[in-house]
């Protein structure tokens, strides 16, 4: 076998809308072996992997993919279903997957399968083709390509072991997984349709999106008093506040020696606690002390965590930690310090490790408690009961391992949620308020929890900021408490905005020109624009960063502003071939059109796998939003069958057109040009709207300029969809010019210089022709024609020569240059190309010069124009070019462009 490729998806992509990792493999000779021919490969597997009886695979019932296996199926399908059941057996159960082959590649497949977490699931893809290529027998076991998936680290043990395989993939997942507090109000906010990214390499979270979002680390919340966060961190301020409110809590002082620690401890009688003044999670506690000797052991381990620590009288009691969220109660957990009880036979230490051995116990917080840690502070409470790790307890004596309750260090929880006093409540709702936290997590020493404090004796000894939910999640006795759902309904109320409206705009060309002219019309409406384009990410007229910003990465950065009040996104086909989308939904979802344009590439081979490619925008349009497609376009128009939303077509054959006719009879939403007027119409549930003449949009040129009629009937049509009022699309429409500063790169003209000169993109053959149709109409008011022409290293030969014979015909020179990178073509190869293309085309030859530079091909051309001619630069310098047009020293500046006077060698282009 031998890897060839490997593609995380992050958000909906090609193949689904769920993140998947997908390994492209290559079979070589075991395209020709299925599994049924490979001896006895499947029962060797399933002797490995058992628990692969409960894949149904296609037969949807336990056993199915062993059932496929003996019938015969390929190793990528096998590979697929292991790298899920090693996630599953890792502690992140995923079912989803699907294997096929690439069209046209003999035993080559795509093995996709879903994931949880990212570098635990790219672990799992690798430790599967390990595990089963370990079962093929040579030379069939050997492995070409592993390094594409991820490079071997420390983990990774020599040949295949499946318990090393399984910690490779928990050590993958521990780098990165949330822990159970994030994760919980994650997956809350997820159930609730709202958004969510991950702003760092840890826990801090962004829900929402825009100026609709909310941030949060574990349990703090953006909103969480930074003041009420210090102030439970100081234990002694706590319990003033407290006691100065009528709260009950335990008597105390704070020290900062051993022997002051004495001395407030026969202050107070003994028993005493020892606590750090600002610590957490238990750490350097002890409780019960009744000797002076034992409090200066204590304070040694708590001065460890804070300079100051806490001397407070010794509550009888049993621990329950109450979580307060918006003033309510939302769980309660009665919290049983870590603890081992006897069976006669085993060692203090051989329960522990019993007790490790329960699948809900984990490391640090990954599972729903923790694994009993042997350390310092342990054998010191072994100790004081007079026992070791080598006492042997008696049948069903109990060992206490810890003096706290945490979690943290062993303890479990037993749910009280239903069983709490009300006076007891009231107390701890008004702890966390007098404190000043949204979300707090009480611990109430009391005796007997469904009685009042008034009559039992209680004290609150903590208020704890950013409070742990595992134990009402998951409790180890009692009902799980959904308390994530609390903070999110805080954090949004149900009526509450989470998302600014998204817009997501593809096709193959004109996607730069209508992002600007979707965000000019929404600037008419809201404050703040954010859009994304090939020239950056900007917001309003401002450019916060400058480069290709087509990709996921730059609308995931787009969306964490949280200035923005809406959001339009380029949507170029890289990116969702590399990753998927930046999002999960979007209000409006368009494809302009879909021509031929990088071929060839990443298995998009066919005009029909572009437009199945670019479909995946509006698949993701959400259930009440509108997904607007060209009418005129088939392959675009057929994408309505999956589209999600309401459907709205946009078209300039307007009702000539008999699809378009029919569906506006059908009371369909329509955007289209009206041939009689020119005038774009709006057809809206058997109503139609006039917006305006196509020819009074500047950047139409008079209505010449028919690719931005195009844009402009697309821009209509998505502008409407977003919910803009009509008189708004109205006036943004008529303002909107092909300037350099409105739009750069699309059809900027400049006339300083006694000639003109026209700056378009044009990087494709459907985008050089609709151009040079327009400089056509424009030809006969000037004497000469003079261009730039490029194409990308990476399309193929057949585009690269189409562009050369495109514009074959049209010019009186022709400069052919290469692209800085040419992406992968040794330097020359794409001018040679082009020339080929337009002396098939008719060109003379001695109308064309090559060179390789772009700066240099643009000196030629402005260098060769005098008064009257026309000159055209195709860039992808974009700002460089159009700097270099301004800062041209014309010996013609300032005069008047010649009107174009025939000559006998420019007789052939009349």
């Amino acid at each position: 076998m031998r890897v060839v490729e490997r593609a995380v998806y992050r958000g909906p992509h090609l193949y689904s809308h769920t993140p998947m990792i997908r390994i492209q493999l290559d079979l070589g000779g075991l395209e020709a072996l299925p599994t049924h021919l490979l001896g006895n490969f499947t029962d060797r597997l399933i002797g490995l992997l058992p628990t692969l009886h409960q894949h149904g695979c296609s037969l949807q019932e336990p056993g199915g993919l062993i059932a496929r296996m003996r019938e015969g199926t390929w190793l990528g399908h096998v590979i697929e279903h292991v790298a899920l059941e090693l996630q599953s057996l890792a502690g992140m159960p995923v079912a989803r997957g699907k294997t096929r082959s690439v069209k046209g590649q003999a035993g080559i497949y795509n093995v996709m399968f879903e994931y949880r977490e990212e570098g635990a699931g790219v672990r799992a893809a690798r430790c599967a083709i390990e595990l089963v290529s370990s079962l093929l027998e040579p030379p069939f076991n050997a492995v070409e390509g592993l390094d594409i998936i991820c490079a071997e680290d420390a983990a990774a043990t020599a040949g295949f072991e499946l318990g090393g395989a399984l910690e490779s993939v928990r050590q993958a997942a521990r780098a990165t997984k949330l822990g159970p507090t994030t994760r919980s109000i994650v997956d809350a906010a997820v159930a609730r349709g709202i958004p969510w990214q991950r702003l760092d390499e840890h826990s801090l979270i962004q829900l929402g999106t825009g100026r609709f979002q909310k941030r949060l680390r574990a349990s703090i919340t953006g909103q969480t008093s930074h003041i009420g966060v210090e102030t439970a961190g100081n234990k002694d301020l706590t319990k003033q506040l407290l006691a100065n409110a009528g709260v009950p809590v335990p008597k105390g002082l704070a020290v900062r020696s051993a022997e002051e620690a004495v001395t407030a401890a026969a202050a107070l009688s003994y028993p005493v606690v020892l606590k750090p003044l600002d610590g957490n999670h238990g750490r350097g506690v002890t409780t019960g002390i009744t000797s002076a000797e034992d409090v200066r052991a204590a304070f040694e381990l708590a001065v460890k965590h804070s300079r100051r620590v806490v001397v407070e009288h010794h509550l009888e009691g049993r621990d329950h930690r109450i979580l307060v969220i918006a003033g309510e109660i939302a769980a309660v957990a009665e919290r049983i310090p870590a603890h081992v009880v006897g069976n006669g036979r085993d060692t203090v230490a051989e329960l522990i490790a019993i007790e490790n051995t329960d699948s809900r116990r984990g490391e640090g917080h990954e599972e729903v408690m923790t694994r009993i840690v042997i350390d310092e502070h342990l054998l010191a409470v072994l100790s004081r009961a007079h026992m070791s790790l080598d006492f042997v307890p008696a049948a069903g004596q109990t060992v206490w391992l810890r003096e706290t309750a945490n979690l943290s260090t062993g303890g479990t929880a037993v749910d009280r949620t239903d069983e709490i006093h009300p006076d007891n409540a009231l107390a701890a709702i008004r702890a966390a308020s007098i404190v000043g936290l949204d979300v707090a997590g009480i611990d109430l020493v009391i005796p007997d929890i469904t009685r009042s404090w008034r009559e039992v004796g209680a004290g609150i000894v903590e208020v704890n900021a950013a409070p742990g939910f595992r134990m009402h999640l998951q409790p180890s006795v009692g009902s799980p408490r959904n308390v994530a759902e609390n903070v999110v309904s805080m954090l949004f109320p149900p009526a509450a905005r989470t998302t600014v409206p998204l817009i997501a705009i593809t096709g193959t060309n004109g996607k730069s020109t209508t992002v600007r002219m979707v965000a000019h019309i929404l600037r008419q409406t809201v404050r703040a624009v954010g859009f994304t384009s090939t020239s950056g990410i900007f917001i309003n007229d401002q450019c916060l960063w400058k480069g290709d910003a087509s990709g996921p990465q730059s609308a995931r950065a787009l969306m964490r502003d949280p200035t923005i009040d809406f959001a339009v996104l380029e949507t170029a086909r890289g990116g969702i071939l590399r990753e998927g989308l930046g999002f999960d939904h979007c209000a409006v979802g368009a494809v302009l059109n879909v021509a031929e344009d990088h071929l060839g590439i990443k298995g998009i081979n066919t005009v029909q796998d572009l437009a199945d490619l670019k479909s995946v925008v509006t698949e993701s349009v959400s259930r009440r939003g509108v997904s607007v497609l060209n009418g005129d376009d088939p392959l675009t128009r057929a994408m309505a069958r999956h589209a999600g939303g309401r459907v709205c077509f946009f078209s300039a054959l307007g009702k000539t057109s008999a699809f378009i006719a029919a569906h506006i009879a059908e009371g369909g939403l329509a955007v289209t040009l009206e041939p009689e007027r020119g005038e774009i119409v709006i057809h809206a549930q058997g109503r139609h709207h006039i917006v305006l003449a196509a020819s009074d949009i500047p950047a139409t040129h008079g209505g010449a300029a028919h690719f931005n009629t195009q844009n402009a009937l697309a821009a209509t049509a998505i502008a409407y969809g977003a919910g803009i009022d009509i008189a708004k699309i109205r006036s943004a429409l008529a303002t909107f010019a092909s300037t350099f500063e409105q739009n750069p790169g699309r059809f900027n003209i400049h006339d300083d210089h006694g000639f003109r000169v026209v700056m378009d993109y044009a990087h494709n053959p459907a985008a050089l022709t609709s151009f040079l149709d327009v400089i056509r109409h424009m030809r006969p008011n000037y004497r000469r024609l003079i261009g730039t022409i490029s194409a990308p290293g990476d399309r193929r030969e057949a585009d690269i020569r189409e562009m050369g014979r495109i514009a074959a015909r049209d010019f009186d020179l022709l400069v052919f240059r290469e692209l800085p990178d040419n992406r992968g073509r040794p330097i020359g190869e794409v001018v040679k190309l082009l020339r080929e293309g337009a002396l098939t085309g008719g060109c003379p030859p001695e109308r064309i010069v090559c060179v390789y530079p772009e700066e240099e091909a643009n000196a030629l051309c402005l260098g060769s124009a005098e008064p009257g001619d026309l000159v055209v630069l195709t860039p992808t310098k974009v700002d460089a070019t159009w700097q270099a047009i301004l800062d041209f020293k014309s010996r013609h500046a300032n005069q008047t462009i010649v009107p174009r006077v025939p000559s006998p060698g420019m007789a052939a282009h009349a």
